[in-house]
């Protein structure tokens, strides 16, 4: 029970279900779950002059702006075509900021930070003086309970919780506006994360994927969308992707998939590739090894277990596949994940 979100616990609207029901298989294809294990939550209750500089280096985090405002400034990147960015937060405002770039989060773009997060998850102040942000209860910190500006902090600290195919597409920083999204989502996570309950761990999790989810589908539906989530919507190429996304164990091929969709082997392989940007059999083993790196997480999972279930005939063929696409082997994972 503690590991889903129950309706009766966690109310949302009912459209706003339906509408994350019609959309998942197209937005799952993307986000390979997405599934936070304890991510990091936090509330921050801010009064001028404030200024946080995030070091964490994490692959994804969200920061809705609850009340106020904030200014986000990120660091250049080590290509010439990843400048420096800066973006103004108003309410209701989300920036989505893909790791390992650092940045900073302020009360205006000139003040000095007072704090760093580190990339161990240290939180350290700045100088000699002590930091003004402190402790104000379950899940919260800052400088005034009652400052004017409230913000949200929720990280997906692990590359296994956010699937390879988001963070290859995703730039590396998204805002959304006030009204791209649904409102109810971000109060429901800063009513939720300041509470202390049975199992809140697992709602916070959960809250999290879905304003993910939420944002996700708010910046794909600005035209910025990938190959294979415009294809969705194809009658055709469409079911095959929903076909590889909810059997990936099966053993599918070209001319199955082709005649499962009623199109010759050759038509569907043209269809698919032109959509999609990559031919059938391709996608389906990106898919399938995205699937691995995610269940290889999951506490006693073994790479045969793991291989059965993704469509991979024996541990070895899952990991020489694994090695050879993603650098390392699948037990090379779960130690780096597992410390």
């Amino acid at each position: 029970m503690a590991e889903r979100l129950d309706r009766m616990s966690v109310r949302l609207p009912s459209e706003t279900w339906a509408a994350y029901g019609r959309d998942m298989d197209a937005v799952a294809g993307l986000l390979d779950g997405p599934r936070a294990r304890g991510a990091f939550l936090l509330r921050s209750l801010l009064a001028p002059p404030w200024s946080m500089r995030i070091e964490d280096e994490a692959p994804l985090t969200l920061v809705p702006v609850v009340r106020g405002s904030a200014w986000l400034g990120m660091d250049a990147g080590p290509r010439p075509d990843e400048p420096s960015l800066e973006v103004y937060l108003d309410e209701g405002d989300v920036a989505l900021v893909r790791g390992p770039r650092h940045y900073t989060v302020a009360d205006a773009p000139g003040t000095a930070p007072q704090m760093v997060s580190d990339a161990v998850g240290a939180c350290r102040a700045i100088g000699d003086a002590p930091s003004p942000l402190v402790d104000l209860g379950v899940r919260t910190w800052g400088n005034d309970p009652d400052g004017p500006t409230v913000l949200l902090t929720g990280t997906y600290p692990l590359d296994g919780e956010v699937g390879g195919r988001l963070l290859s597409v995703l730039p590396p920083l998204v805002v959304l506006r006030r009204g791209d999204l649904d409102a109810d989502l971000v109060s429901l996570l800063a009513r939720e994360v300041s509470q202390d309950r049975p199992g809140q761990e697992a709602v916070l999790d959960r809250l999290l994927d879905i304003l993910l989810i939420g944002a996700l589908r708010a910046w794909l539906d600005r035209g910025e969308a990938p190959g294979w989530y415009r294809a969705d919507a194809d009658p055709v190429v469409g079911h095959a992707l929903r076909l590889m996304h909810h059997d990936p164990a099966r053993a599918w091929t070209v001319e199955s998939l082709a005649r499962t969709v009623g199109l010759s082997r050759a038509a569907f392989s043209r269809r698919f590739t032109e959509l999609v940007g990559e031919p059938p059999m391709g996608y389906l083993t990106g898919w399938r090894l995205t699937l691995a790196a995610d269940l290889l997480l999951e506490p006693g999972a073994t790479v045969g277990s793991v291989a059965r279930q993704v469509g991979y005939g024996t541990p070895f063929a899952l990991s020489a596949a694994f090695t050879r696409v993603r650098g390392m082997s699948p037990t090379a994972q779960q130690r780096a994940h597992h410390g």
